[in-house]
């Protein structure tokens, strides 16, 4: 799918349409992977191959430092890890930009007019986790 840019008309050039919000209860509804990063590290093909059940595979973090929290594979946020009865849980320190205080979800999309009609809840969604 393609994702036109709604601040440009059909010709590619600028509109002042003004902005409308758009429907978003069903891009709400979509799932995205969340995933909560223990740590990383590099290793040798040679020591991949070694791995075997029991074994322990050291990761060079501090136990209490934070951990990052990734939504389609773009950090979003930071936390502790906490237990949640017998589940692993994440208390979030910070959200979104790490110089910028975390500021409450904006449940609104904003696009032009004339581009409101003609894009879908799935293209949307598409251009939102690509970056767009």
């Amino acid at each position: 799918m393609s994702f036109r840019d709604p601040r440009l008309n059909r010709g590619g050039a600028p509109t002042d349409n003004p902005p409308v919000a758009a429907d978003s209860s069903a891009i709400l509804k979509l799932e995205v992977p969340v995933i909560v990063v223990l740590g990383e590290r590099q290793m040798s093909i040679h020591d991949v191959l070694a791995l075997a059940p029991g074994g322990i595979l050291e990761i060079p973090k501090n136990a209490d430092a934070e951990l990052e929290l990734r939504v389609n594979n773009r950090t979003i946020g930071t936390g502790k890890a906490v237990k949640v009865g017998e589940n692993f849980g994440l208390r979030l320190t910070s959200l979104g930009n790490a110089d910028a205080p975390a500021a409450a979800p904006k449940h609104k999309i904003e696009v032009h007019q004339e581009a409101a009609s003609e894009l879908d809840a799935e293209a949307l969604a598409e251009a939102m986790l690509a970056g767009q």
